[in-house]
């Protein structure tokens, strides 16, 4: 019995090598597929890291200048954003739908479900293209040309409101209790602190479109060798890491969607 379980399982390392897939430094294609797993987790782990920073700091200028954060959250279109959080939770299906397909050894359902996928990404990458264009426009790209209490006189200190302490970017305890309080904050003040907003805004959010960039360019890949039939029930695994990679991207505009669009929007 033992033998015949010994026979069986070297006929299966036999079969398993015959698969064009399997690289020669692994048994089996389930060895090659636990590697390739693990080492994705692992560079997962480490943009956690790196986009950890940036959540970070940001958490930490939003609490001392929260005034200033909130006057320029409400400067961007939260119709764009929510439209971009939509279309990537579309795209996530999409991805899942094209893991699957590969699962099941459906070659042109894996090829189109990846195509949409790309389309989707596409269209955010779009939808930011406008806003950045709309940021330009205004001048509330971090810089020598950045304006925003000029153009934004109902956000200054207004008649009433207490005076604003020297190199202090909170209101004042009575405004902040008033259920329409005027801001604390000079105009200087706010030239300033709307600035480290929209520095970590553009840095937020510029990764993580290049991010998207680098995933269309690594769909483009995946949908070509699936069009070529690279991929069966038995080896799917670039399909399926590059989805991990893609629900990652996604998920860190989760994080960024409330966080950026959606501070104290009434």
């Amino acid at each position: 019995m033992s033998n015949a379980v010994v026979h069986a399982d070297s006929h299966g390392q036999a079969h398993a090598a015959h698969h064009p897939a399997l690289q020669h430094h692994f048994d089996t294609m389930g060895q090659q597929k636990e590697a390739a797993v693990i080492g994705m987790w692992v560079f997962l782990l480490t943009e956690i890291l790196f986009f950890g920073g940036l959540f970070m700091a940001y958490m930490l200028y939003r609490t001392w200048y929260f005034d200033a954060f909130a006057e320029a959250s409400r400067s961007l279109d939260i119709f764009w954003g929510a439209l971009n959080t939509a279309v990537l939770i579309a795209s996530s299906l999409t991805m899942a739908m094209a893991v699957r397909c590969a699962q099941v050894n459906k070659r042109m359902a894996t090829v189109n479900w990846l195509i949409l996928t790309m389309i989707l990404g596409a269209v955010f990458l779009g939808v930011k293209v406008i806003e950045y264009s709309d940021k330009f426009e205004h001048h509330h790209v971090p810089g020598l040309n950045y304006k925003w209490a000029a153009e934004h006189p109902s956000t200054a200190l207004g008649a009433g409101a207490p005076a604003p302490v020297a190199g202090a970017g909170h209101a004042e305890p009575a405004a902040a209790a008033a259920p329409h309080r005027e801001l604390s904050l000079s105009p200087e003040q706010l030239q300033l602190t709307t600035q480290i907003y929209f520095s970590l805004y553009f840095t937020m959010t510029g990764l993580h479109a290049l991010h998207m960039i680098i995933g269309i360019g690594l769909m483009s890949v995946i949908t070509w060798m699936a069009w070529k039939g690279k991929f069966d029930a038995e080896y799917y695994t670039p399909v399926e890491m590059s989805g991990l990679y893609w629900h990652f991207v996604d998920i860190v505009w989760i994080f960024l969607f409330p966080l950026l669009y959606l501070v104290e929007r009434p």
